[in-house]
């Protein structure tokens, strides 16, 4: 008859180091179990790539070419402090990211995790609402699954959003920066694992923001009578904010704005063939920048005062866009 200590260790058996007791019946879980389970709980990434089946990009395309006729070969990412363009937007159908196949969620404030179809200043545009981080414990591949689905339905120009903190001590909060390149510091590579069919396994990206694109977005912000900074950023995976050593650091690599996004995309949209431009605001100081504590309040405050400046620039992006087609 088995006693009240191993009728605990059958309850709790997963959870207990491998050790045999005299008056039990069973044992615990092989090694290769637990290290099974260990990794789910302590690893997100591996989580989600043993946990979510891989889907097809083309399966979200098809989705949203049965949900409009519209036919759109510029694709707008809304980042933090851009999400007021939205009311200038001629929707023609929206549809939540939960209802399209492959779709990961979002789960910061500030990100409505929805895509729209519509005119933006009279141009046929995709909007996606929001995006998921690396931070939040996606995969690569599921970070940058939305811009495969674009490419998939056929955009060509996608033009990336994003809140950053300023490193260039010129650099002002509520300004914006048109990012001319960009570092990689986010540990890891998008295009890491087995190569795609059809697509390059060695990606250039001695040109990834397309200068004809980041003209534009100058001509948007003289329209709005705003003059635009450019610089490179420089993309860590967070989420924490970084120290002021690290920033010092960055500065030195030529860095001028640092942020969590922005970079997996550029990469995964350059692989794909499309042209890339990429838009900061800058939210806060970076670390050491400035005498106060950093936080994702003053990220949305300084968001939510410059929102119809950030808005008139898309906007008048997307007219001139339209223009030069």
């Amino acid at each position: 008859m088995a006693t009240a200590s191993a009728r605990r260790f059958k309850k709790d058996e997963g959870c207990l180091p491998t050790r045999t007791f005299p008056d039990a019946k069973r044992t615990p879980p092989s090694f290769s179990r637990r290290v099974k389970l260990r990794e789910l709980v302590l690893c997100p990434d591996f989580s989600y790539k043993k946990a979510v089946k891989p889907t097809d990009p083309k399966a979200a395309a098809i989705r949203l070419r049965s949900i409009s006729r519209l036919r759109p070969t510029l694709a707008v990412v809304l980042g933090s402090g851009f999400h007021h363009v939205l009311s200038d937007l001629a929707v023609e159908k929206k549809i939540s990211y939960a209802k399209l196949p492959g779709f990961p969620p979002v789960g910061v404030s500030g990100h409505a995790g929805e895509l729209y179809l519509g005119k933006l200043g009279g141009t046929p545009v995709l909007v996606l609402s929001g995006r998921a981080h690396f931070y939040e414990g996606h995969s690569m591949e599921r970070v940058t699954f939305g811009v495969r689905a674009l490419a998939a339905f056929g955009i060509r120009d996608l033009l990336l959003t994003n809140a950053a903190g300023g490193i260039n001590r010129n650099f002002r909060v509520g300004e914006f920066m048109v990012l001319t390149d960009h570092i990689n510091l986010m540990v890891t590579n998008p295009l890491r694992g087995p190569a795609i069919p059809g697509l390059p396994r060695f990606v250039d990206l001695t040109r990834t923001y397309d200068m004809k694109l980041s003209a534009l977005l100058h001509r948007a912000g003289r329209a709005c009578r705003t003059k635009l900074q450019h610089g490179v950023y420089l993309a860590v995976s967070g989420p924490s904010y970084e120290t002021p050593a690290e920033i010092r650091a960055f500065a030195r690599l030529g860095a001028d704005a640092v942020g969590m996004s922005t970079v997996p995309e550029a990469i995964v949209a350059r692989q794909c063939g499309l042209r890339v431009a990429a838009l900061s605001c800058i939210t806060n100081l970076a670390a050491g920048r400035s005498l106060g504590a950093l936080s994702h309040a003053e990220v949305l405050e300084t968001a939510e005062r410059v929102k119809t400046l950030a808005a008139g620039l898309l906007k008048n992006f997307a007219k001139y866009y339209g223009r030069n087609q």
